[in-house]
Formats: structure tokens, C-alpha cells, sequence
């Protein structure tokens, strides 16, 4: 739909995606970078799969793998928080792309690996590109949705990280008694680059950047003509976001704002809602990785033998599903809110891990419940992030609030072993995971506060034109 408010042949950007179906092209969009996260999923969980192998075959001891397991942790922080202010200045595509082909080249050459201190550096490396490439993703898609439909498609999009992160089993279960551990490695490097080349083929850039950078008409035209033929007759695009009040701004801040997306992001209308995205990613990062990391162990020093502690901690992770569901429910409803009560249920449900009964089906139950609400309201977050920020920002407040979110994995695994240095023990533990979920619900309420101050910032509109 033309913006009524202008002359037919002026097409507003968005008003032109609210209006047209969703096209096979922007499916295509959806598959390549539905496929991009999956292949993010698999790569990052592959490491984990190969480690029995490399003991056995390296002959090393378990805690000499711990710089080889969190390598790849550290790249993918250093990755996102890189990548974020260099796609909002050069681009959706060329950082996606390039990041595709780092992790593919890495991963590619570390199935070469000859010592531990290479696979390590490789791991890095790894990290470094599908750090990068995630909020990316996540970006690009969301600038090709309507608003009606954008964290129903992003959420389903961010889906294929743990359908990857799952197909990794699988694969590596079938490929490493054939070919050995190197061969999962290698498969998980060859993808990304054969991937690369349809990116570059059939990619497009995101069109709200386009218009944001000034593009030529004709290349953006190009882009929407494929989704609506009626973009031939249009001689000029517009975008209208909400722009931060100069006359609002600290001396010091005008300038970088207007140079940056960081600018934007750390901004005075931005900044309290960027600080609360990052605590609830940081916070729900925290309650994953104490989870994923340590709940084996808990639930055996509970009195449960170590293959039912085992079944039963894999119930967790399951959960990410979910978020289709609550991408449905942000489209109609406060999408902050949505993800709070996903939050506060999170921490009820996990604090009920520790109080229910020692009866397998029953916690089981519960302990699926919790990775169903917790899972389900973490990937939620990059399509709340997307949606809060304009356009010269979104890829770096999506990708810092991931970066900066990486280091509650980090927090989450050392605060497991010191409450059990101070002997919490179980019920005192699980409370206190529970209580990132509380900290991760107040962050978003307090975000939805800040969220209406930018809605109601004056508006600017760019125009690209001949």
C-alpha cells in the first residue's frame, strides 16, 4: 500500500510490505537465513560431539578440553559485538556473507587440526564468524517482514539454531564410526561455503537500509519489484522511523548518534531500554548455561543414578519450539510483556525444580516445563530488539545485546560451582537460578516503560529518489 499521505508514485518502505502478501521472494529470504541459524546451531554444538573422540584419540585429559569448548563461546561475544556496528554501516548482506564464509572456513580448516592449541585457536576463530552472523540474520529478516508478521517469522527463522544444534547429534553420531570425529567438522565447514554462494546469488540486501544509506532508486525498486511488480512504477522510496530529539541529547552524544549505529544504541531516548535488553539476555544466557551445564551433576547428587539424571537434564533444551508461539502472541499483544510472563514463569517453574518431589515423571514434567518457558522467551528477545530499534541502528543493538548477552554463559556456569562451594545444595541452588528469571522479568518491565518514551519521539523521514 502507498502511504495515502503521499503521491502514487512515492512508496513508503514499510507501508509497501504491509500491504503485499509475503512473497515467494521473501520466503526465500526466510530459507536462507533459517538455514544460515541452523548452520550456526550445528557448528556451535559440533564441538561437543567430537569431544569423546578427541580424548580418545589425543589421549588428553577431560579438563584439557575446557579452552577447546569455551573457544568458540568467546568468538561468538567477540563476533556479535564486531559485526553489529560494521553491518550498519556497510551493510545486511556483505557482513552476513562474510561472516557465513568465516565460519565455514573455519570450521573447515580445523577438521586439519593437529594439536589442541590449533583446534582452540580455530574454535576462536569459528566463534568469531557465527557470533556475526546470527544477529545478522536475525536483522535482515526482520527488515523484509510486515509488522504484523515480523516476530512470528523471525522466531520461527531463529528456530533452526536448535534444530541445528540437534541435527549435530544425529550427524555426528552417524559420521564419526565411519569417518572419524574430523569428518563432522568438514561437513560442518563445506555447508557454510556452498551456502556462501547462493548468499551471493540470491541474497538481497535489506531495502529500509537501502533507503537509510541513500541507495539509487533503481536497486531498490529492483528488490521490492520482486516481491510486488507495482515497485516499477515508484520513482521514489521512503522510510519514517523515530529519530532521538538533538535538542534532547548531551552535547558529546549528537554527533556519535548521528555517525553510528552504536551512537544510536547507547543514545539517551535508546539507552535504558538497550541496558534492559542486554540484562535479560545476559540473565536468560545465565539460567541456560547453570542449567545445560550443571543440572547432570545436580540432579545426580540428588540421589538419581547418572543415566535418569542424564534423560532427564536433556528434557530442557527441548523447549525451543516455543517460540512460534510467542512470536504469534507479539504480533497481537505487547511483545515486552509476552516475553516477561514468559520470563516469570521461567523462574517459577525453575525454583519448582527444587522443591518438587524426587519422583522422575513428575520433575521430569517439570524441568521440561521450564526449558519450554525459558528457551521459548530467549529466543524471543533478538526479534524484540529488532523491532525497538530504527533502521541505522537495529543490527547493532541486536548484535551487542547479543554479545554482551554471551558472558551470562560464562556467569551461569561459575555461579553453579560456587554455590556449591558454599554448599547451597539443591533446593538453595535451583532458587538461585531462578532468581536471573525474576531479574530477566523486572528488565523487560522496565524496558516496556522506555519503549513508549520512543514511541513517542518525534519522526524523520528519509527519501531515496532520482
Amino acid at each position: 500500500m502507498l502511504d495515502r499521505t503521499r503521491s502514487a508514485d512515492v512508496v513508503d518502505i514499510q507501508g509497501f510490505l504491509n500491504a503485499h502478501p509475503f512473497s515467494p521472494f521473501q520466503w526465500l529470504i526466510f530459507a536462507l537465513c533459517f538455514t544460515i541459524v541452523l548452520l550456526d546451531g550445528f557448528d556451535t554444538a559440533a564441538i561437543g560431539f567430537i569431544a569423546p573422540s578427541l580424548v580418545r584419540e589425543w589421549g588428553v585429559a577431560r579438563p584439557a578440553l575446557a579452552p577447546v569448548l569455551s573457544a568458540a563461546l568467546l568468538g561468538l561475544a567477540a563476533g556479535a559485538l564486531l559485526a553489529g556496528p560494521i553491518a550498519d554501516r556497510v551493510g545486511r548482506k556483505r557482513v552476513l556473507t562474510g561472516a557465513v564464509i568465516l565460519f565455514g572456513a573455519a570450521c573447515l580448516w580445523s577438521s586439519f587440526s593437529a594439536t589442541l592449541t590449533e583446534l582452540t585457536v580455530l574454535r576462536f576463530v569459528t566463534g568469531l564468524g557465527l557470533g556475526a552472523a546470527m544477529p545478522n540474520a536475525v536483522t535482515l529478516m526482520s527488515e523484509y517482514c510486515p509488522d504484523k508478521r515480523r516476530a512470528t517469522l523471525t522466531n520461527a527463522m531463529f528456530c533452526g539454531f536448535p534444530l541445528g544444534a540437534a541435527l549435530g547429534g544425529f550427524v555426528a553420531a552417524w559420521m564419526i564410526p565411519h569417518w572419524g570425529w574430523r569428518s563432522v567438522l568438514m561437513a560442518g565447514g563445506i555447508v557454510p561455503l556452498l551456502l556462501a554462494l547462493l548468499m551471493l546469488l540470491l541474497l538481497p540486501e535489506s531495502v529500509r537500509f537501502m533507503v537509510a544509506k541513500g541507495a539509487t532508486p533503481a536497486r531498490i525498486r529492483a528488490a521490492l519489484a520482486r516481491i510486488a511488480r507495482t515497485a516499477l512504477d515508484a520513482r521514489a522510496f521512503v522510510l519514517t522511523e523515530p529519530v532521538p530529539d538533538p535538542a534532547k541529547e548531551e552535547p558529546g552524544n549528537v554527533q556519535a548518534n548521528q555517525a553510528s549505529g552504536l551512537g544510536l544504541v547507547l543514545s539517551r531516548p535508546y539507552l535504558l531500554g538497550t541496558v534492559m535488553l542486554w540484562l535479560s539476555y545476559f540473565m536468560g544466557l545465565v539460567i541456560f548455561y547453570a542449567l545445560i551445564n550443571w543440572m547432570p551433576l545436580l540432579l545426580k547428587d540428588a540421589g538419581f543414578p547418572p543415566q535418569t539424571a542424564a534423560l532427564v537434564a536433556s528434557l530442557f533444551p527441548l523447549g525451543g519450539v516455543g517460540a512460534v508461539l510467542f512470536g504469534w502472541l507479539m504480533d497481537r499483544y505487547n511483545a515486552n510483556l509476552v516475553i516477561a510472563c514468559g520470563f516469570a514463569a521461567t523462574a517459577l517453574s525453575i525454583f519448582a525444580i527444587g522443591q518438587v518431589p524426587r519422583d522422575v515423571v513428575f520433575l521430569g514434567s517439570v524441568i521440561f516445563l521450564a526449558g519450554i518457558t525459558m528457551n521459548t522467551a530467549q529466543s524471543s528477545l533478538p526479534a524484540l530488539a529488532a523491532a525497538y530499534y530504527p533502521t541505522r541502528g537495529r543490527a547493532t543493538g541486536v548484535a551487542w545485546m547479543m554479545g554482551i548477552g554471551r558472558f551470562g554463559g560464562i556467569a551461569g556456569s561459575f555461579l553453579v560451582a560456587e554455590l556449591a562451594r558454599r554448599q547451597w545444595g539443591f533446593t538453595g541452588t535451583f532458587a538461585a537460578v531462578a532468581l536471573a528469571g525474576v531479574v530477566a522479568t523486572i528488565a523487560l518491565l522496565v524496558k516496556l516503560r522506555a519503549q513508549r518514551k520512543v514511541a513517542l519521539m518525534p519522526t524523520a523521514t528519509t527519501t531515496a529518489a532520482h
